[in-house]
This record gives structure tokens, C-alpha cells and sequence, in this order.
């Protein structure tokens, strides 16, 4: 699952692969505003089919959050 959200990262973003870990900071490592925000949601739900709200999508800081989150809405 990781990998996947990874590769959205790397494409949506346009970050290093390298540079995307768990604690990576989407805004301040990544270099993502809020319009990539609102991308990253969408191709998350388009590729993984877990739809991210704009209310969750606020509190969204690290790609580990991402990750937890996605956990979360599968179970």
C-alpha cells in the first residue's frame, strides 16, 4: 500500500521518490499547497477507492497520515 501512495505522491507532487517516507511533511518536505492537497485526495481515491474528506484532509500533515487514515477507512 505504501508504494502506491508513494507513486501518487511522486506524480501528483512531482517530489523526489526518495524524499517520500512516513514522516515526510506533505507541505514543508514535499512542497505541496493546498491545490495538491485537494489532488492528492483525489487520485488517492481514484487509484486506492478510499475518498479522503476536505474536513480529514485538514489535519493531513505527514505521508504516515495518509497511510493511517487509508488503514483506518479500510477497516
Amino acid at each position: 500500500m505504501f508504494d502506491d501512495v508513494k507513486e501518487i505522491i511522486v506524480e501528483t507532487l512531482g517530489c523526489a521518490e526518495d524524499s517520500v517516507t512516513m514522516d515526510a511533511n506533505l507541505f514543508d518536505e514535499l512542497g505541496a499547497d493546498s491545490l495538491d492537497a485537494v489532488e492528492l485526495s483525489l487520485a488517492i481515491e481514484e487509484k486506492i477507492g478510499v475518498s479522503i474528506d476536505q474536513e480529514a484532509m485538514v489535519n493531513i500533515k505527514t505521508v504516515g497520515d495518509i497511510m493511517d487514515y487509508i488503514e483506518n477507512a479500510k477497516n
